[in-house]
């Protein structure tokens, strides 16, 4: 970055937070409601903090590195599902969820289930939404972030401290984030998201823009050879805007196609099948019974602010695949050789650390471009792996796909007879042949590396190369695109850095919340009769932020592997472990008031044991494997959840026929809140449903 980059970066960021915190100032953290204050910000939120605040916590680099990530490699337009049914999901949680949350004067979403359920019902939540809190969202965001941020920081060292190395800047960002939320609370993060949710969108109109221009001025000879449209020819493109290039590039049909919404059944991610039930149960669990989202509506001053907030966070949902989802479809259109050369360095590292006599025989096409300035550091680092040769670790195999292996034919025969050699006896099968089909050589080597895997077990290890690194997607149209000097990329990457560490505060202090009100708080209540004073509970609150962020940063550079699948799918696959079942019990508590107390401490422990049942049958089973738990583990794991909450409701509804409570639940009431509904935000969420609608009719 240039000077003016770097003050613009600096001045913006440290003016924000510094707002944000003098903004909570008032909050009286250690008084007479120091609890609420800190974890609520006093439950006097407006509607415009809890709506962009909502935006702000959930469109991290996570949307910017993992959404457009998906949408450069093949789902396309089809990965917006999360944000537009997003919008249909936050108007039903406005006038279903939060009335009920609000008038019980909860503070966490594991407390309404002691209330409706039992004690066990609220600790098991409370423990397993920490476990995922702080393993999967938090951890992802620091990676995602720290991915977004040293892809512009490449061949730059400070301190010593390698500024594009990966766990450097993911605990850069760990330590910044905790210093913020260990100050600050839940106001200071709502008054910061005011100004990172609008200077995120802006910042994302911003980068579209840059590549809309770019794409207008590309050589079509380019353009067409990442075109997923068989009709598309040189001379229409070369006639053609920027959006009709767009269009026109990457409105194939179904399943190379990146423009629908809607996919084949047998899609391996979102299938049309996903759509119908399992793409709903991790929307609704997020947006509705998600701590770190939820605490912002429970901070509400009064139902109708909190609907206002709820409906026109709605509305905004609708405008982010416009600046995340189809810039990510442009990058590999603009730069799909920046993707192939991210994904050689990352697969040359890990085989020079490996498996440096396989590294040796590679040709310069799968090693870094010495010319290129940004890979001085990558380069030096393999040198040294490479001098270190370490004979003690573990052999390991590699796993490719037919697209990287028609990028490197040769490469990866050589891989495949690596994999043999590794193997030995534990595979009996003749090297593919040279003029063997790519299909063929793709096949057998994954086999190879599927049957070492059980033969060998943990005494192997294995990695799958990448032809492309779709989650740089969104980091190489910042580094391409936005110019360096005129202080725009200063601003862009600010935005995006505050929202990281504004994301990772509300996480942080909603796992916080969690862990004092819901497991410490109760503990000191059961042993010695009663509860925490307010500066206790804020300073113990204050304690397990520190302890969470430590995890979340050891965890993070973990993600990277390709074994997740990509940082998005990652985080969306964990949660079928608890999102189904949770919907489940809070559907029941919510909507059926006599099903038994019992109902809920059931779904919750049925939900982990039938995921991981559908989702490992292989492993755990092994050839005992019936038929029919193959084909599920085959299944878009969306659909697996779906087959789980339907499983879950139906157990759930014969409970409760069985032995239906005789008289419904009372549920505490929060005197002092006002729950009188807002018309004007019942309507305007109907116009958000219509205008979902539309946008599916569009992108059909």
């Amino acid at each position: 970055m240039g000077v003016i980059d770097i003050i613009i970066f600096v001045v913006f960021v440290v003016t924000v937070i510094g707002a944000g915190l003098w903004a909570s100032r008032t909050e009286e953290t250690h008084g007479e409601h120091g609890a609420q204050d800190y974890f609520l910000a006093g439950r006097r939120l407006t509607w415009y903090l809890i709506g962009f605040s909502l935006i702000a916590a959930n469109i991290s680099t996570e949307q910017f590195v993992g959404m457009s990530g998906k949408a450069a490699d093949w789902l396309g337009m089809a990965i917006a599902s999360y944000e537009w049914m997003a919008a249909i999901t936050l108007v039903v949680v406005a006038f279903v969820f939060l009335p009920k949350f609000l008038k019980s004067g909860i503070y966490t979403i594991p407390e309404f289930l002691e209330y409706r359920y039992n004690n066990f019902a609220r600790s098991v939540m409370a423990v397993a939404t920490l476990i995922i809190l702080v393993g999967v969202p938090t951890a992802s965001v620091i990676f995602s972030g720290a991915k977004v941020i040293t892809g512009n920081f490449q061949g730059i060292s400070v301190l010593g401290l390698d500024m594009g190395n990966i766990t450097v800047g993911c605990w850069i960002i760990g330590t910044m984030a905790a210093i913020y939320v260990f100050v600050g609370g839940l106001k200071a993060c709502a008054w910061t998201d005011l100004v990172w949710g609008s200077s995120l969108i802006l910042g994302g109109v911003i980068i579209a823009a840059f590549a809309f221009n770019t794409l207008s001025q590309a050589d079509p000879n380019e353009l067409i050879e990442t075109a997923r449209n068989d009709q598309i020819t040189v001379e229409r493109l070369e006639e053609a805007g920027a959006f009709e290039r767009f269009w026109e590039l990457n409105s194939g049909e179904l399943p190379e196609g990146k423009t629908h919404m809607v996919r084949g059944a047998d899609d391996p991610e979102i299938p049309w099948t996903a759509l119908i039930i399992g793409l709903w149960i991790p929307n609704f669990f997020y947006w509705g019974l998600n701590q770190y989202i939820t605490q912002r509506t429970l901070g509400s001053k009064s139902l109708a602010e909190g609907q206002r907030g709820v409906v026109f966070a709605a509305f905004l949902k609708l405008i982010i695949p416009f600046v995340v989802v189809i810039p990510g479809i442009l990058a590999f259109n603009l730069f799909n050789e920046d993707l192939r050369d991210d994904a050689v360095n990352r697969n040359a590292q890990i085989i020079a650390e490996h498996s440096p006599a396989l590294y040796g025989r590679l040709s310069d096409g799968m090693k870094p471009d010495p010319d290129a300035p940004r890979n001085k550091n990558i380069i030096d680092n393999i040198e040294t792996l490479l001098k270190a040769d370490d004979q003690s670790a573990e052999p390991m195999v590699y796993a490719f796909d037919e697209e990287f292996a028609a990028l490197h034919p040769a490469d990866a025969r050589r891989v495949a007879k690596h994999n043999l050699d590794i193997a030995g006896d534990a595979v009996e099968m003749e090297p593919p042949a040279d003029d063997a089909p790519l299909a063929e050589l793709v096949a057998q080597n994954n086999t190879v590396v599927d049957k070492a895997k059980a033969a060998l077990g943990d005494a192997l290890a294995d990695e799958t190369l990448e032809a492309h690194d779709y989650d740089n997607a969104f980091p190489t149209l910042i580094r391409r695109l936005v110019p360096v000097g005129n202080g725009i990329k200063g601003f862009v990457l600010a935005a995006i850095f505050g929202a990281v560490v504004s994301s990772l505060a509300s996480m942080l202090n909603s796992a916080s919340t969690i862990a004092t009100m819901d497991i410490y708080n109760k503990l000191r209540r059961a042993i010695s009769g009663s509860d925490g004073s307010q500066y206790e509970l804020v300073t113990t609150g204050r304690v397990f932020v520190v302890l969470f962020v430590l995890i979340a940063m050891i965890i993070a550079p973990y993600l990277g592997h390709p074994a997740f699948g990509g940082i998005f799918t990652f985080i969306q696959e964990f949660q079928g472990f608890i999102s189904p079942g949770i919907l489940a019990i809070f559907i029941f508590g919510l909507l059926v008031h006599r099903a038994p107390r019992y109902v809920g401490t059931v779904g919750l422990l049925l939900n982990p044991v039938l995921y991981g049942l559908f989702k490992f049958s292989p492993e755990l089973l092994g050839e005992a494997n019936p038929a029919f738990l193959q084909a599920i583990a085959k299944w878009s794991f969306l659909d697996r959840m779906a087959l789980c909450f339907g499983l879950i409701a139906a157990v759930l509804t014969l409970l409760t026929l069985v032995n239906p409570l005789k008289q419904p639940v009372n549920l505490p009431v929060n005197e002092k809140m006002n729950i009188e509904q807002s018309r004007g935000a019942f309507y305007f969420g109907l116009f958000v449903c219509v205008l979902t609608v539309a946008l599916y009719i569009v992108f059909w």
